[in-house]
């Protein structure tokens, strides 16, 4: 199979990945000549996942596993499942993990996996199959020196609890650092599940700061509601901000004065999703991209910000809480609006970084308290950004060029270094 092929989907995220490199090999300098070699992931492994369903029926699933770069260290990257999955997008996922992880200067590569699959119409005895036969039929590329996976959309702690007991139940020792976003029992990590939406909040409320915003009273609107969004507008509203619009998959709410964080959590665990909180007016989806903000954050799914959203959108700052919200004419829009983009591989950093943490300590079987974790998260955050915008202001570049840029550097050079083999 070549993996270096044309991208199907002209806007799909593969083709934006490919078209944001193709943005910073002119500023690697000699490095430019390993670029390839981030245009092809080094492993792909699409898998037949067979089970007996409840009714007795043979169902059969497809599921993948890419390894986009190993050059700086094992692969990492998250598992979905979702019945829209395809290979291209999982290699465009699987690449801007090597991206986040080398902007955040983790010893890691990227990967990511997923399942076309959706889980909402399959019975808890129908994912547990489905989740351990992904995981032996994978089982020959991922280990916790080889690839760790995590959750991602529509996977969590439970579905990380059962490929790490089918992993190793195979290997025939109990590995725990084959997987992060673990339950705490099973040496998960204290502050992963709220992670991601830290790292978001930390990256906006440094954006804020650069850019003379004031958290106290800013308008704030979130696409999804899932872990991410949902502790991202937890920590915004206790930072003195009005969580003005939020999206998710059963609607859109909005009230000017702010919602209630806690009303919206409410109507989540009882309903399954915010669309009926009565609390604000409910609006049709389309008009969240008109909503008044200071700061919109998208945390639901890729290629969301569109070029016609990118035109109508009225706010300061974009964070980007999902993975590759913004197609790339939307990011171009954006930058001539004077409207700040915070990339993906930078604002929703948080959940590797503590999955990195939680690795750590299951190596080392020594667990660190919430607190010392949160102090980490912060410390790495804070300091990579740093990095990523003096970056920007040297070249007098895009924030999502400068963190490829800083990236890419590290994985070249890493390349350079190593050399070919044989």
């Amino acid at each position: 199979m070549n993996l270096s092929y044309v991208p199907t989907q002209p806007d799909g995220p593969w083709a934006t990945y490919l078209s944001q490199i193709d943005e910073v090999v002119p500023y690697l300098g000699r490095l430019a000549r390993w670029a390839e070699t981030l245009r092809r992931p080094k492993r792909a492994l699409c898998v037949d996942i067979p089970i007996e369903m409840d009714d007795g029926r043979i169902a059969h699933f497809e599921g993948f596993r890419v390894q986009h770069s190993l050059t700086r260290g094992p692969g990492k990257g998250g598992v979905r499942y979702h019945p829209d999955v395809t290979l291209e997008e999982v290699m465009a996922l699987a690449a801007w993990m090597t991206i986040k992880n080398a902007a955040v200067n983790l010893p890691y590569g990227g990967a990511k996996g997923g399942v076309r699959v959706d889980p909402s119409r399959l019975s808890e005895r129908e994912l547990e199959k489905i989740t351990r036969r992904y995981t032996s039929e994978i089982g020959i590329i991922i280990g916790p020196n080889q690839d760790i996976p995590a959750p991602d959309v529509n996977t969590n702690a439970k579905i990380m609890a059962w490929m790490m007991d089918t992993y190793s139940m195979n290997v025939g020792a109990t590995a725990t650092g084959v997987v992060t976003g673990k339950p705490v029992a099973l040496g998960g990590s204290l502050g992963r599940v709220k992670a991601t939406g830290r790292g978001v909040f930390v990256i906006g409320r440094e954006t804020a700061r650069r850019l003379g915003v004031s958290l106290d009273g800013a308008r704030v609107a979130i696409q999804g509601f899932g872990n991410v969004g949902s502790a991202t507008a937890e920590l915004f509203a206790g930072n003195g901000a009005k969580i003005v619009a939020v999206q998710d998959h059963t609607g859109t709410v909005v009230n000017a004065k702010g919602l209630d964080i806690a009303g919206l959590m409410g109507e989540l665990r009882a309903r399954g999703g915010i669309g009926a909180y009565s609390g604000g007016d409910r609006v049709p989806d389309e008009h969240f991209w008109d909503v008044e903000s200071d700061i919109l954050v998208p945390a639901a799914l890729e290629g969301q910000i569109t070029a016609d959203r990118a035109r109508r959108l009225k706010t300061r700052i974009v964070l980007e809480g999902a993975n590759g919200p913004t197609l790339a004419e939307a990011d171009a829009i954006l930058g001539r609006r004077g409207i700040t983009v915070i990339p993906d591989v930078m604002a929703n950093a948080g959940g590797v970084i503590v999955s990195y943490f939680e690795w750590v300590q299951d190596f080392s079987s020594f667990f660190w308290t919430e607190d010392e974790i949160n102090v980490r998260l912060e410390k790495i955050l804070v300091g990579a950004y740093r990095k990523i915008w003096e970056t920007a202001e040297l070249h007098k570049i895009h924030l999502r060029t400068a963190a490829f840029v800083v990236a890419c550097e590290r994985v070249l050079l890493a390349r350079e270094e190593r050399g070919l083999y044989p």
